[in-house]
């Protein structure tokens, strides 16, 4: 097998699938072939039932990253796919330079991506998605900001106009109340698109947390970041399992992640309403005291109650979920568990 890193650009093996469309088409080899020197370069793809947008990304990918002239492996994190995503991974990993992990279930994409990252070697990483939405003719220019000194470049929406007025609403307001904190930003619209110097990524790995939220990650670790804007493709097949419930969850895993202005939101709402309310039972006993006047208004006492155990229920919620975080961490599972590797990138000879 000739790695990506040899002199001479290998030509592609027939690969045994049943379908024609599955198999990398065989091509001739191109004169140009990257030192060894050469800078490197991994490609990080978190799919989960992604089949048939690998058979199509793959190698529009890997011609992209022939053309960098730079020594490239291509990393196809699975995560836990029920379709045939496994499958078209693999028949690539008989090519060198192509590398897919498979996870032993679906743990999400910020374990897929936190995969994905402990496992690419280059000196910069590129993580997409591997619905095409990405767009992987945006790797030259993200290139040409990493050699100009950019450390992280990363992709923002120009636009949300194929999103619907809820989506832009919530998303607005979740921007707004992450970077309530002024100590740093997460980008407004950035996601995972992005490139990342290796001292980006080492630094990234060295952060313990299990709790990823992987937007707060990137900003959190800072270097010089050069935004890159874009605007999404229609994906290619098939439908995004990225639903509302799961949206709400990962903005929930923001918040709790990277604020803590929610806890004294908390203390804060129940000094208004205890000092109100003190001053309220202090009058109504002086004025019992000296007047005689009877204590009135049931309904507005139990209105008032049922007004204060609400609050008091939605105070204990936020609080609980700063501990199921807490639960979490202290339980020191893995993120991931891994079932099987397969697959030759730049690490000459690991299989």
């Amino acid at each position: 097998m000739i790695s990506s890193t040899d002199n001479s650009r290998h030509s592609r093996a027939p690969i045994r699938l049943q379908q024609a469309d599955d198999a990398p088409a065989t091509r001739a080899a191109v004169a140009f072939a990257p030192p060894d020197e050469a800078r490197s370069i991994s490609c990080v793809i978190p799919c989960f039932n992604e089949g048939p947008n690998l058979r199509r990304l793959l190698p529009l990918l890997e011609d992209i990253l022939w053309a960098t002239r730079l020594r490239w492996e291509i990393i196809v994190v699975d995560d836990g796919s029920t379709d045939d995503t496994v499958a078209v991974a693999e028949a690539w990993c008989e090519l060198s330079g192509f590398r897919c992990i498979s996870l032993s279930r679906n743990f999400g994409k910020e374990a897929a991506l936190t995969a994905g990252l402990a496992a690419a070697t280059g000196d910069a990483v590129v993580l997409l998605d591997g619905d095409l939405q990405h767009s992987p003719e945006l790797i030259h220019t993200m290139i040409a900001q990493w050699v100009a000194g950019a450390e992280v470049v990363y992709a923002v929406r120009e636009q949300r106009s194929d999103e619907s007025r809820f989506k832009q609403l919530g998303s607005r307001l979740f921007y707004s109340l992450v970077n309530a904190s002024d100590r740093f930003a997460v980008p407004r619209d950035a996601g995972d698109f992005r490139l990342m110097d290796r001292k980006v990524v080492d630094a990234l790995m060295s952060l313990p947390e299990r709790s990823r939220f992987m937007k707060g990650l990137y900003a959190w670790v800072g270097f010089r970041a050069v935004a890159l804007p874009y605007t999404p493709a229609p994906r290619a097949e098939g439908a995004s399992s990225f639903n509302t419930r799961r949206l709400v969850g990962l903005a929930i895993d923001g918040l709790t992640a990277f604020t803590t202005w929610p806890l004294r939101v908390v203390s804060v709402v129940g000094l208004m309403l205890a000092v109100p309310a003190f001053a309220y039972g202090a009058f109504v006993a002086v004025d019992y005291l000296l007047f005689g006047n009877s204590v009135s208004g049931w309904t507005t006492i139990v209105a008032s109650l049922m007004f204060f155990i609400g609050i008091q229920m939605i105070s204990t919620g936020i609080v609980g979920e700063y501990i199921s975080r807490i639960y979490e961490e202290v339980k020191g599972r893995p993120l991931y568990v891994v079932r099987r590797e397969r697959g030759t990138g730049l690490e000459t000879g690991r299989t």
